[in-house]
């Protein structure tokens, strides 16, 4: 009988397997001084592609420690520039990794020849690949130049993100470029609430002389009050209204949208019907490719004959809340309290959307199959597939028909990843209702009555959210600019 030898010994690793094996070693720790060795002890200098990035990753990463900074910007060009002679053909992982190179050594020109460049080698442009230039543009003070490269970004189709456009204003405020200020806080405005790094900048503007002199001397309040309702609420995008000295104070927002500092009412921003009809679609496309094609058809061919209902509910997230104790389960108790306020608030039965295994489950327990049958009858329980992702089904459904959705899932898994936006962000903000049970008792947490993000009101005022998770939204702290005297020089 053979037997293997449990200590059998390892198959002796060829010299290019045993090199990126450690080359694959000094990526993960980070280790500049390793990979320079192991380069210049290699027998043959040329390398692949990917070991090439595996280097130029080495390099990027050293960046930020004083004492390996210009080795690691000298070693990564000799590298680059060695293998290009052999008319190597970088991809864009080589190029970004290049431009940072560049960018860290104040080359912003050469940083965005790269990133430029990166379409000659038939590959997709990241805004990685441009942030680089961007912002070593805004850092040396060169704004016309980082203005360029926001410009080239747009034309390639892609977004800036907070770091870029923080970038930017900072850059902006620093040359006193007022309308350029006025525009970046705009373009800000597609933020679910900003950094406190970036809203130290925003502090800096409204405190200098600049910001104090730059302003409409007069203008026609319905003039203005007609762009408010043109963009949909929240802005104008007029200009600086008024003259004089900013006051600035961080505040917060009481229950009835109010700001606690100068008791200015915000707004809820409306939501674009295409766009809700777009996203719905999105949703739909996906869940088809990821779920049985037929099972989601029969559930929008449902809905269309369905579609009087105001609220959805995510049945499993309000059965199992709270219940991972000894005896826990899925509680029906609390999912029927969620029904009935519902019910109780809005006059209308709520959709309650609940895996078909789960509802057999139920009908099989002679104390819940009661309820069970009168949901059923009520036409309020849609029961998924078996083998599905009941997720797609309330949220396609909570979208489509322009519902309140009640759940504390903070859709922050794969398949919302996939949905990944600004609008899904605000629509969330708009329509998701939020549950707690305390001693069984329930409260549901409403939609806040305004939207959250930067504010420019009828008087010229700004408030402006700062990001980050809090208890409840009267908590979350927002910067509160006001102009005193305004209505001094309104028509």
């Amino acid at each position: 009988m053979n037997h293997q030898n449990p200590r059998r010994k390892k198959q002796k690793l060829t010299p290019e397997a045993q090199f990126r094996a450690t080359l694959d070693l000094c990526s993960r720790t980070k280790d500049l001084s390793a990979a320079v060795t192991l380069y210049e002890s290699s027998a043959s200098p040329t390398l692949t592609l990917n070991n090439l990035n595996s280097f130029l990753y080495i390099c990027s990463n050293s960046l930020s420690d004083p004492e390996t900074r210009d080795s690691a910007i000298n070693f990564g060009f000799n590298l680059f520039h060695h293998h290009n002679k052999e008319n190597f053909k970088p991809n864009e992982a080589t190029l970004t990794a290049m431009a940072r190179l560049a960018a860290a050594k104040g080359d912003g020109e050469y940083a965005f020849a790269l990133a430029k460049s990166v379409k000659n080698y038939a590959a997709a442009p990241k805004l990685r690949t441009y942030a680089p230039a961007l912002i070593c543009f805004c850092g040396s003070g060169k704004a016309d130049k980082a203005y360029e490269v926001e410009e080239h970004v747009k034309s390639v189709g892609l977004h800036l993100e907070e770091p870029e456009l923080a970038a930017l204003l900072k850059v902006s405020v620093e040359t006193g470029r007022e309308n350029k200020v006025y525009e970046y806080l705009h373009k800000l405005r597609t933020l679910r609430g900003i950094d406190e790094s970036t809203m130290e900048i925003i502090e800096s503007w409204f405190r200098g002389k600049k910001a104090a002199e730059v302003g409409l001397v007069s203008l026609d309040r319905d003039q203005v009050k007609e762009a408010i309702l043109k963009n949909g609420g929240g802005w104008h995008g007029l200009g600086w209204l008024g003259k004089g000295e900013w006051v600035l104070r961080r505040s917060n927002i009481t229950s009835d949208g109010r700001c606690c500092a100068c008791h200015e009412p915000l707004v809820c921003v409306d939501i674009d019907r295409a766009e809700t009809e777009k996203f719905a679609q999105s949703v739909a496309s996906l869940a088809m490719e990821r779920e049985v094609q037929s099972n989601f058809k029969e559930f929008q061919d449902w809905l269309e004959q369905h579609s009087e209902y105001e609220t959805v509910v995510d049945g499993a997230n309000i059965g199992l809340y709270q219940q991972n104790f000894a005896e826990g389960g899925f509680s029906i108790a609390q999912l029927d309290a969620v029904v009935k306020e519902v019910h109780k608030n809005s006059k209308k039965w709520p959709l309650v959307v609940l895996h078909k295994k789960r509802i057999r489950s139920l009908l099989e327990d002679v104390s819940k199959r009661k309820l069970i049958e009168e949901w059923t009858d009520q036409g309020l329980l849609y029961g998924t597939p078996f083998g599905s992702n009941d997720d797609w089904y309330w949220l396609y459904a909570a979208v489509k028909l322009k519902c309140l959705l009640v759940t504390n899932d903070e859709m922050r898994d794969h398949i919302f990843e996939l949905l990944g936006s600004n609008f899904f962000f605000r629509w969330k903000e708009r329509h998701q209702v939020r549950y707690t049970f305390m001693k069984s008792n329930l409260k549901l947490t409403m939609p806040p009555s305004y939207s959250l993000v930067i504010q420019e009101c009828q008087k010229g005022w700004w408030h402006i959210p700062l990001a980050g998770e809090v208890s409840s939204e009267s908590s979350r702290t927002w910067l509160c600019v006001t102009r005193p005297g305004y209505s001094d020089h309104v028509q």
